[in-house]
């Protein structure tokens, strides 16, 4: 009669030492895969970071000369710009008024798309400002908001067809609040793209659970949405942060003559530091110029900080 024979178990010390040469075979595969990606960022994010904040404390005008230190003298001289204190004062308001308006817009859309049939069309075509490239954005709101005598814009030729007077869209000090109206159109698509994503991953059942409760659709954003969904608006908001603080060619298009920059008072932190790149009396200064990319990359890490702390919460189970 065959008897039935069972292999012996494995030893507990077999057991570890094959997990620990799995282990060994993963740390050597690390750096061959990790050293290409790690050298490029040195190359084209580190080391550029650190060439920019030595520049900005020399006097430089480019190929040809030999870069002079000068100290703080470019940041002194910075500070007391009023074309630095004009575009401070810009990004400052597209990166909070416009942040405000775009994720107002992007969560009551989401509310209203949630449930709404047709609702993934909708989002698509609310999508697609962002993939127009800006200058061209920036040229077709430049004709709706085109002020001529006699060649108005669409802005402007609905205003004086309703009995209105024409207005300066585009002057030096009506710009900014252009601008800002222009990028909360443009920008919210995204955001609710990426907010409808995260509602998209909250139960249906707490919704139908806060409707039979009689919960309001304010009820239900408060206490069910918005927490379910603080972490991707954390998020959500450093992109915003990061992409409002480098606003260039909007700007540069709608506020500009199409030659060169605009009139200070419509400069942001990225029109300042072209301009004293390329020079605004025809010699360019890369010291002033870093000196602006060194605060812009300072007041970035500043505001995602904070950022990060205010929006800091204990991550919700669903």
């Amino acid at each position: 009669m065959a008897t039935l024979t069972t292999a012996p178990a494995p030893r507990v010390s077999e057991t570890r030492d094959a997990g620990g040469a799995h282990l060994r075979r993963k740390k050597r595969l690390f750096w061959p895969f990790a050293a290409p990606a790690l050298a490029l960022y040195l190359a084209f994010l580190v080391l550029p970071t650190l060439a920019t904040v030595v520049l900005s404390f020399t006097a430089w005008a480019g190929a040809g000369d030999t870069p002079q230190p000068n100290g703080v003298t470019n940041y002194t001289r910075m500070w007391a710009s009023d074309s630095f204190q004009y575009a401070f004062r810009n990004t400052l308001v597209y990166v909070f008024l416009g942040g405000v308006g775009t994720f107002a817009l992007a969560f009551l859309f989401t509310m209203v798309l949630r449930d709404m049939r047709g609702g993934k069309v909708v989002r698509a075509i609310l999508f697609f400002p962002n993939i127009v490239a800006p200058v061209a954005l920036g040229m077709f709101l430049g004709f709706v908001f085109k002020y001529q005598p006699g060649k108005q814009g669409l802005a402007n030729f609905v205003l004086e067809h309703a009995g209105a007077d024409a207005a300066k869209f585009l002057a030096p000090a009506n710009v900014t609040g252009v601008v800002t109206a222009s990028l909360i159109w443009a920008s919210s698509g995204f955001y609710i793209t990426i907010l409808m994503a995260a509602v998209d991953r909250i139960p249906p059942y707490l919704y139908e659970d806060a409707e039979l409760g009689g919960a309001s659709p304010w009820q239900k954003f408060r206490n069910i949405t918005l927490p379910m969904t603080w972490d991707v608006v954390g998020v959500a908001g450093v992109l915003w942060t990061i992409n409002a603080l480098k606003i260039f060619e909007l700007v540069f298009v709608l506020a500009g003559p199409g030659t060169y920059a605009p009139p200070n008072q419509a400069w942001t932190l990225g029109i300042y530091v072209f301009d004293r790149t390329f020079g605004s009396n025809g010699t360019p200064d890369f010291g002033a110029a870093c000196a602006c990319a060194v605060a812009m990359i300072a007041l970035v890490s500043v505001l995602v900080v904070l950022l990060r702390r205010v929006m800091r919460r204990d991550a919700l189970q669903f």
